[in-house]
């Protein structure tokens, strides 16, 4: 109680009415998620890459639904299409083709495979380093070893600092987050039925976003018009 005299009642009332306000807030707070990686597209051989995963997994799906390397395909063009666009169907056919698929040139066939790239363009900050694997694992052994030694040895701390160079470099390497990403999405269908669908992410380079615009509608030509003017 004296201790209460000594500070001042107020003094406790507002500390206790703070601490109670810690307990609710008017909107949610803001929480990051778990740390994660994607990959960057930096170069059309990324895209051949890309092309493989999902050939891949489009065709483990088929085969849970019961398509087998029988079923015929055709990979339709998007409209009005990229750069990206072109190339990646090329990629799909020959990835399909030399994988033992039946591939079609004309739809209507079977199975039919369409692909859609989505740009998605963050304004907000990049960050280009997170702490990640090889330093999470150097501050534990740091952690067991304080705990053991009750101190921090000099030499730990210049490995937590290697740690860090490593999972910094292997980040920085690939040119960092980037403020630019693409929604690759692949669906086949019959009838108007999802057969199999996949979506993923991917890092883009600002500078290359060109590559996956889809042109502009090229403009009607000027037709002159005739006009009868009728005096009053």
């Amino acid at each position: 109680m004296s201790l209460i005299k000594a500070i001042g009642l107020p003094a406790v009332a507002l500390a206790a009415l703070a601490l109670a306000g810690c307990g609710s807030a008017p909107i949610p707070l803001a929480k990051n998620f778990e740390q994660t990686s994607q990959h960057k597209v930096r170069s059309a051989g990324h895209w051949e890459l890309v092309s493989r995963d999902v050939v891949a997994q489009t065709r483990a799906t088929l085969a849970q639904v019961g398509y087998g390397q029988e079923a015929p395909l055709h990979v339709a063009l998007p409209h009005n299409p990229s750069a990206f666009d072109l190339a990646f169907r090329d990629f799909l056919i020959t990835e399909m083709v030399q994988g033992g698929s039946i591939v079609h040139q004309q739809p209507g066939a079977g199975l039919e495979v369409n692909y859609h790239a989505q740009l998605v363009r963050h304004n907000s900050d990049r960050p280009h380093f997170i702490p990640g694997q090889y330093t999470m694992i150097a501050a534990g052994l740091m952690a067991a070893y304080g705990l053991r030694h009750q101190h921090i040895d000099a030499q730990l701390l210049a490995t937590l600092g290697l740690t860090a160079a490593a999972d910094y470099a292997s980040s920085i390497n690939s040119g960092g987050p980037t403020n630019t990403e693409m929604v690759l999405t692949t669906t086949v269908t019959r009838g108007g039925q999802y057969i199999a669908r996949k979506t993923d992410v991917y890092y883009l380079e600002n500078a290359d976003v060109p590559l996956f615009l889809r042109p502009l509608p090229l403009p009607q030509p000027y037709r002159p018009m005739t006009m009868q003017v009728v005096s009053q």
